[in-house]
């Protein structure tokens, strides 16, 4: 799982990320909004963690620029103690979740958990995501569809999963290689057009319905 967190102290930020990381997320830091809003657009990350208080652009514009450009990423809120104002501004301007500053880390790992399992439509206690009439396995990186069924490679699967999870977009080849191989890759378009064609194999295989469509100029989406 892949984690924005969008926070100008510092040492929080820092804080943060150190312990996401030791809990095996991926992270990236944003200190100002304006960062943050580029970052959070590039459609790549499973949760937001987003301070209200930003400067360059306020936590507050960002979520709301972030919901008017149609991504439902699962955003937590950060607020000063006592800004009840704030929370539900937060919340009517689609913010999922708050925590107000200080927080305990241990909360805000499981809003975490809470958020990535809602945002995959995780079966309780398993890490199997469904779209359509597929269901594909992230741990044992087994494909389903009906009674047929294939294994995928650690890319496939990594591949297949930011294409379900992002089901409602087009994800571009840019916001893939970031999240497969990292902002710092040198992968190229080809790698994803080469994954993209074993997927399209691999859904054939299993018989399914979905379909990888090709959004020529833009990425890719999923279909029914």
């Amino acid at each position: 799982m892949r984690i924005l967190v969008v926070e100008d102290e510092l040492h929080l930020s820092e804080a943060l990320s150190h312990i996401l990381k030791k809990n095996n997320y991926t992270v990236d830091v944003a200190n100002d909004g304006e960062t943050g809003l580029d970052n959070a657009l590039s459609g790549i990350y499973d949760v937001i963690v987003l301070d209200i208080m930003l400067p360059k652009t306020d936590g507050i514009t960002v979520l709301k620029t972030l919901r008017s450009e149609g991504f439902d990423t699962p955003v937590i809120l950060l607020t000063a103690k006592n800004e009840i104002s704030d929370k539900v501004l937060g919340l009517d301007s689609g913010a999922d979740d708050y925590l107000a500053k200080p927080f305990n880390t241990e909360e805000l790992l499981a809003r975490i958990r809470a958020l990535g399992r809602r945002r995959g439509e995780i079966v309780s206690n398993t890490n199997t995501i469904s779209y359509g009439d597929i269901t594909l396995n992230t741990s044992s990186l087994k494909l389903t569809a009906g009674s047929s069924e294939i294994t995928l490679t650690l890319k496939e699967s990594e591949l297949l999963e930011h294409l379900m999870l992002h089901k409602e977009i087009v994800c571009s080849k840019e916001q893939i290689i970031e999240k497969l191989w990292g902002f710092d890759s040198e992968a190229e378009s080809n790698h994803v057009e080469v994954y993209i064609s074993f997927l399209r194999k691999k859904l054939a295989f299993v018989h399914s319905k979905v379909s990888i469509n090709t959004v020529r100029g833009v990425g890719y989406t999923l279909s029914e």
